[in-house]
């Protein structure tokens, strides 16, 4: 074990009893997925939390098994319908076809956080309630939640996951398998000067992540999705999917909601079965916090603010 896994290591350790024990046993732990992944099609089972939300059959979300009744994903996912109308799917692989390990539930309620601002999407954040209890397997498994006060520092490697648009105007082509892009952290500060416009503001609710030079990023059809940072053996859901300009245009970074500045919210929504929280360390001084602004050039406007469902 290099020096810099035992940190880790012993870090996690001394961390876990800052959540619900019961999920700290299960939470964030992909026994199918051992390794770090690449390309773009995740094999079955590698992100066992990964939700698919559908309306009337059809996915338009996506979402993070937490525990075995609650799935968190993007508050302007769910606003304003009927949780009667909602499905939701776990161990989904494909779209289209079958899927072996699928398991589905209704919702039973939803809670959206009363913050949540529809104009600017701050607090874009929701729970779903599933209407039984679901049982855990290698590709049903919760995913642990990144703990208050977690720091996410510029370059941390992190993962996407969803079953939206490969394109601007593009769908996913058949069979629609679940999808998977390594995206870095872009710091807030970073992140603020890029969309730096009139009508956007990168709150401390928020995180970004991304390729500078474009490329790889969240799409429509994957809002409400997670995204994760591995920390030893654990995964950690550090943002939920919530917005950006266009997909994976060069210095417009995906937007995500904060996780870390949610446990308390969550916490309260939650009587039984309470994820499992995870503090994320800082291990190196962040280069966000001296980052200046150079002379960029404005967001282009048609387009401004296009969420990702």
């Amino acid at each position: 074990m290099t020096f810099w896994k035992l940190v880790s290591f012993l870090i996690l350790v001394a961390l876990l009893p800052t959540g619900s024990l019961a999920q700290l046993d299960v939470c964030g732990i992909a026994p199918l997925n051992p390794k770090i992944v690449g390309g773009t099609d995740a094999a079955p089972g590698s992100w066992p939390w990964q939700v698919n939300l559908q309306l009337f059959g059809t996915h338009f979300c996506g979402g993070s098994l937490i525990s075995k009744e609650w799935v968190l994903t993007a508050a302007h996912c769910v606003i304003g319908a009927s949780t009667n109308k909602f499905l939701v799917s776990l161990g989904h692989q494909n779209l289209q076809g079958k899927n072996p390990n699928e398991v589905s539930r209704r919702v039973a309620a939803k809670r959206v956080h009363p913050e949540f601002d529809r104009r600017t999407l701050n607090n874009d954040i929701a729970l779903l309630k599933l209407s039984s209890p679901v049982t855990f397997t290698h590709y049903i498994r919760p995913v642990c939640l990144a703990a208050s006060g977690s720091v996410f520092n510029n370059g941390t490697g992190s993962w996407v996951t969803g079953w939206g648009n490969v394109k601007e105007g593009e769908m996913l082509p058949f069979p629609q398998t679940l999808q998977e892009v390594a995206v870095p952290v872009i710091g807030n500060r970073q992140c603020g000067c890029l969309y730096g416009v009139d009508g956007i503001n990168i709150t401390s609710n928020m995180i970004c992540a991304g390729v500078l030079g474009g490329g790889k990023d969240a799409c429509q059809g994957d809002s409400g999705g997670p995204m994760v940072t591995k920390l030893g053996s654990v995964w950690i859901q550090s943002g939920i999917v919530s917005f950006g300009v266009g997909c994976a245009r060069p210095s417009l970074p995906g937007v995500y909601s904060r996780v870390s500045r949610y446990q308390a919210w969550i916490i309260s929504q939650i009587s039984d079965h309470e994820p499992g929280f995870v503090q994320f360390p800082s291990m190196e001084p962040d280069p966000d916090n001296d980052y200046t602004c150079p002379g960029l050039s404005p967001v282009p406007q048609p387009g401004q603010l296009k969420i990702s469902s």
